[in-house]
């Protein structure tokens, strides 16, 4: 149980009951260019991994072994209604302070950029949990797939949903947002309130 705002938030992270329960040992990690180094006297292979990689500038990427994920935007999308843009890093909200408000039964879309330094990252996953008076209400888990490091970002987007709707949807929520790859390594983890309310909000 955890009080992040002032608000009771049961912490039921579900990735934690997917994970083995014995760790998987992967062996040591190595930088795409010492990945490359130790088959270059295999064209096959050495073909198959460039293929993969893409247009990986190789001259760019260092000798990192370890990948990072740089998460550059978070929007929101409504019809009819302009990009709400999410400013990164999140300032500490509140309930009283929320974040954005959104109507009911508005379908929306979410659309996220990232770029990928140093190497590839496996298996990267958006993960958001939503809360209302403590009780969870919301739990999506999505994997965005396997990236390899370049210079422009990736642009993902989520299918569309529909806002809940109706007097007992209206209100203040809670929720926590996390981008983490297969090996548990965190890129993003904020917390936040938001609104859904009966209309929009007329601009000031």
């Amino acid at each position: 149980m955890n009080d992040r705002e002032g608000e009771e938030i049961i912490e039921d992270d579900e990735d934690d009951k997917l994970k083995p329960e014995g760790e998987v040992d992967l062996g040591p990690r190595f930088s795409i260019k010492e990945q490359l180094e130790k088959d270059k006297d295999d064209e096959s292979l050495r073909k198959w991994k460039e293929q993969l990689l893409g247009s990986v500038d190789l001259s760019a990427i260092g000798e990192s072994k370890e990948a990072e994920v740089k998460i550059q935007s978070l929007t929101i999308q409504c019809q009819g209604r302009a990009d709400l843009v999410l400013p990164l890093p999140f300032t500490k909200t509140s309930k009283s302070n929320s974040l954005f408000a959104i109507k009911e039964g508005s379908r929306y879309r979410l659309r996220f950029s990232f770029i990928v330094v140093g190497n590839i990252v496996s298996g990267l996953k958006y993960t958001n949990t939503v809360w209302k008076t403590g009780v969870r209400v919301d739990h999506t888990k999505k994997m965005l797939g396997t990236f390899s490091p370049q210079k422009d970002p990736y642009v993902y987007e989520m299918e569309e949903e529909v806002t809940p709707s109706g007097m007992f949807a209206r209100g203040s929520y809670s929720a926590r947002t996390k981008f983490v790859d297969d090996d548990g390594k965190c890129f993003l983890d904020v917390s936040y309130h938001f609104e859904i309310q009966k209309n929009w909000a007329t601009p000031s």
